[in-house]
């Protein structure tokens, strides 16, 4: 009989989590700015190694691929100042520490970045995009029958121009590389992946 095979079917009995797990022994928020802030953690390592782990700290986000009734997917254009350029993505918005309910944070968002109202909003995904070194959580939310019915109601640090697109425009943008904004892409792919 093959060790090696054996070995693997007992390490599927032993709980991986218990061996991995870091202690956290004090967390504090080293930097603050709008929108995120830097967490320090000091942690101490299964072997015993005591150590300090830094990451992005932020409150859950809502992304919402919205549709109005001819099937053309409302998308916002913003300035990315990290990345240099005009970016062409989904509307994407942080929760507030009081949204319990995150379709109706998921509504507000696109109200606010958009002027676009939907009739209907499904979560369909959550993902954690960056968990190495943020514990940032997206919730994807598909919205039907969106129309132009709110005032745009930007923060002061944005920029945004909504804009129009077919779906189908938006899958080939996608794979074809042209849209590279991550959660984006991850929100298209699964989409159509998952879509009856």
């Amino acid at each position: 009989m093959d060790d090696t095979a054996d070995n693997i079917d007992n390490a599927d009995d032993v709980d991986d989590a218990d061996i991995l797990d870091w202690e956290t022994t004090d967390s504090r928020i080293d930097y603050s700015c709008p929108g995120f802030d830097i967490r320090m953690d000091d942690v101490r390592l299964p072997d015993g190694t005591e150590t300090e782990f830094h990451y992005v700290d932020e409150p859950p986000a809502v992304v919402i691929l919205p549709f109005t009734p001819d099937g053309d997917v409302v998308l916002v254009e913003e300035w990315r100042q990290a990345v240099g350029h005009v970016n062409r993505s989904l509307p994407v918005g942080g929760t507030e520490p009081e949204d319990d309910d995150l379709a109706a944070a998921a509504r507000r968002e696109l109200a606010e970045e958009t002027g676009y109202e939907a009739d209907s909003i499904d979560e369909f995904y959550v993902a954690e995009p960056a968990n190495g070194i943020a514990n940032s959580v997206h919730h994807y939310f598909v919205a039907r029958g969106c129309e132009p019915t709110a005032e745009q109601r930007l923060d002061f640090n944005e920029s945004i121009r909504p804009v129009t697109m077919e779906y189908e425009d938006l899958l080939a943008a996608v794979v074809d590389n042209e849209i590279r904004d991550g959660r984006t892409s991850l929100g298209v792919l699964q989409y159509e992946l998952a879509r009856p």
